[in-house]
C-alpha cells in the first residue's frame, strides 16, 4: 500500500535518459560518433584564424606544383643529349623540386596533426612562426635560385630546335615557378603571423 504524498512535497525527477552514466564515482563519457574526427577537424579550419587557413591552402598548391615539375623533370628522359641527367641545372631543379615538396608534405602532415589534435608539433606559437617563416622563405629562395638556372638553358636549346624535350622542360620549370609563387605567398602570410607573435 502506497504512502499519502504530502501537497507540499517537490516532484520527484527522473534523470534523463541522455545523462551520463555515473560508474564507480567517475562519469562515463558518451562514445564520440562516426566521423567524429573529420567534425573534429573541420570545426578546427574554421576556428583558425585567415592567416592559418591561407598558409594550409598556399601549402597545398606548393605541394602540388613541386609535385608535379619533379615528375615532369624526372620523366624527361628521351635518349643521347635529350635526357635531363646530361645538364647539371636540370639535376638542381629536379633536386631543388624535390626538397620543396618534402618540405611542404611535412607542413601539410604538422597542419593535419595539429587539426586532428589541437596542439603543434612544435612547442611554443612563437616559435611555430619563426619555422614557418623561416622555412618557406628559404626553400622559396632555393626554388627561384633552380629556375634562374634552367630557365637559360632551355630558352638556349629552344632557339635551336622546339622539340618535346624542351617543351617539358619548360613546363617543368612552369611548375616550379607556381610552386615559388605558392611558397612566397606562405612566406609573406607566416611573415605576419611572426609579427603579430612577437608584438603581442
Amino acid at each position: 500500500m502506497s504512502k499519502p504524498v504530502p501537497a507540499d512535497a517537490p516532484p520527484s525527477v527522473a534523470p534523463a535518459p541522455e545523462a551520463a552514466a555515473v560508474d564507480g564515482g567517475g562519469v562515463t563519457e558518451q562514445p564520440e560518433p562516426a566521423g567524429g574526427g573529420v567534425r573534429s577537424m573541420v570545426e578546427r579550419w574554421k576556428m583558425d584564424g585567415v592567416p592559418a587557413r591561407a598558409r594550409l591552402v598556399l601549402r597545398a598548391l606548393a605541394w602540388l606544383f613541386s609535385l608535379l615539375a619533379l615528375v615532369v623533370m624526372a620523366s624527361n628522359q628521351h635518349g643521347g643529349s635529350q635526357d635531363f641527367r646530361q645538364y647539371p641545372e636540370y639535376n638542381y631543379c629536379l633536386g631543388i623540386s624535390i626538397l620543396a615538396w618534402l618540405y611542404a608534405t611535412a607542413q601539410l602532415l604538422r597542419d593535419a596533426h595539429r587539426l586532428g589534435s589541437g596542439r603543434d608539433l612544435i612547442g611554443t606559437r612563437k616559435a611555430s612562426a619563426f619555422v614557418d617563416f623561416a622555412g618557406d622563405q628559404v626553400v622559396a629562395y632555393f626554388m627561384i635560385s633552380a629556375m634562374s638556372a634552367a630557365a637559360p638553358v632551355t630558352d638556349y636549346m629552344r632557339q635551336k630546335s622546339d622539340n618535346l624535350f624542351t617543351d617539358s622542360a619548360a613546363a617543368a620549370i612552369s611548375m616550379a615557378f607556381f610552386a615559388f609563387v605558392a611558397l612566397g605567398l606562405s612566406a609573406l602570410v607566416s611573415g605576419y603571423s611572426l609579427s603579430m607573435e612577437v608584438l603581442v
